[in-house]
C-alpha cells in the first residue's frame, strides 16, 4: 500500500508523517510512506492546502492533520 504525504516539509507535514507511521504500526498494514515535496508534483493531486494525505492515489485529507486513529480507519478500508 502506498501512502503519500504532500507538503514541503514543514512541522505540520512532519506531524502528519508521524501520525501516518503510527497508524501503519497500529493496523499492521504493509505500507510505504512517500513524501511528495515538489510543488509541481503536489499540484497534480489537485490539493490546494498542505499537508495532505493520499492513500493508494486517493486524497483523504488536505489542509489538516488527521489523527492516527482516523488514518488507521482509512488504511483498513483501502
Amino acid at each position: 500500500m502506498l501512502i503519500q504525504i504532500l507538503g514541503t516539509g514543514c512541522p505540520k507535514c512532519q506531524k502528519l508523517t508521524a501520525n501516518a507511521e503510527e497508524a501503519v504500526k497500529r493496523t499492521g498494514v504493509e505500507a510505504e510512506i512517500e513524501k511528495v515535496t515538489q510543488v509541481a508534483d503536489i499540484v497534480k493531486f489537485g490539493v490546494a492546502f498542505t499537508p495532505a494525505l493520499v492513500i493508494e492515489g486517493q486524497v483523504k485529507a488536505s489542509g489538516r492533520i488527521p489523527s492516527p486513529e482516523e488514518i488507521a480507519t482509512w488504511l483498513s478500508e483501502a
